[in-house]
């Protein structure tokens, strides 16, 4: 077999962020143990390379906690230096700063909320986001991304919704705006299969997902997406474009703003039973 050009070391999307001191902290120690494991497998960095079908290069880049590996490469280092499972337990370590830190600490805090609330008016929320929905977005991204960051941004993405399969699961309440529902990201295809999925998320009993209509001339939400996040001591943590320099906001006083305004935006939309029905008339048209 040929050497595995694609791996992602080698794509600047998979570089790991000199400000991200966790990320950097991880590579490090990761970097060590799989240089350590290889030299006391007598093996060359050419040799180590060539056994595991990633080029030289790649190898030395991973080694210097340079670049982050695929968990892939950790499963054929594990196999070809006899680490009996040890160095593949690393992919533990790994997923943890496989996506840059801002997701990281989104995922986290979704991971903590009792009740999360969004806005939605120029794509359908990540959250909802079927995987080729999501690519399409990624894809039409500009400047063009590269594929590796294409790729890890939808692995990024599509870890996030482990957030509808928690135990005890939050409230969830999606307001999208209809444009999101009618604009086909991806083609008629990708689309038809976002709505199916925005129906099928419409029967969790811990979700709810209302669609603002287009005609109406009072809209409480022309300031932008607002995303609202809850927590079991009482606090929260909430962001709109349109307030607050589009900052991330816990004052109370400040999330209580985004709150009222969010309220609003759901008093004026369709109720979910009226959503529901209003996507599957979409779904059909489409």
């Amino acid at each position: 077999m040929g050497v595995d050009g694609s791996d992602g070391t080698e794509e600047p999307g998979w570089d790991v962020d000199p400000e991200d001191e966790q990320g950097v902290a991880v590579l490090a120690a990761l970097a060590r143990q799989l240089k350590a494991w290889r030299a006391s497998a007598g093996m060359r960095t050419a040799e180590f390379g060539a056994a595991i079908q990633y080029g030289e290069d790649q190898v030395r880049k991973v080694e210097a906690g340079k670049r982050i590996p695929r968990p892939e490469y950790l499963d054929r280092a594990d196999e070809v230096l006899g680490a009996g499972g040890k160095i593949a337990a690393m992919k533990a370590d790994l997923e943890q700063v496989r996506y840059p830190k801002k997701v990281r600490d989104l995922v986290k805090l979704e991971g903590r909320a009792v009740e999360l609330s969004a806005y939605g008016n120029h794509n359908i929320h990540g959250l909802l986001q079927t995987d080729d929905y999501a690519r399409a977005l990624f894809e039409m991204w500009q400047p063009p991304q590269t594929t590796e960051e294409v790729e890890r941004g939808l692995t990024a993405r599509m870890a996030r919704r482990s957030i509808f399969e928690r135990v005890p699961a939050p409230a969830l309440c999606f307001v999208q705006e209809e444009v999101t529902l009618r604009r086909r990201i991806g083609g008629t295809m990708v689309m038809r299969g976002q709505l199916e999925r925005l129906l099928e998320l419409a029967e969790l009993r811990h979700v709810t997902i209302q669609v603002m209509p287009t005609h109406l001339e009072e809209h409480a939400g022309m300031g932008g997406l607002i995303q609202l996040m809850k927590f079991a001591d009482g606090s929260a943590v909430g962001r709109s474009e349109g307030a607050f320099n589009g900052r991330p906001v816990s004052d109370p006083r400040q999330v209580r703003v985004l709150d009222q305004c969010h309220a609003m935006i759901r008093s004026q939309a369709l109720t979910p039973r009226e959503s529901v029905a209003f996507i599957e008339q979409v779904l059909g048209e489409t």
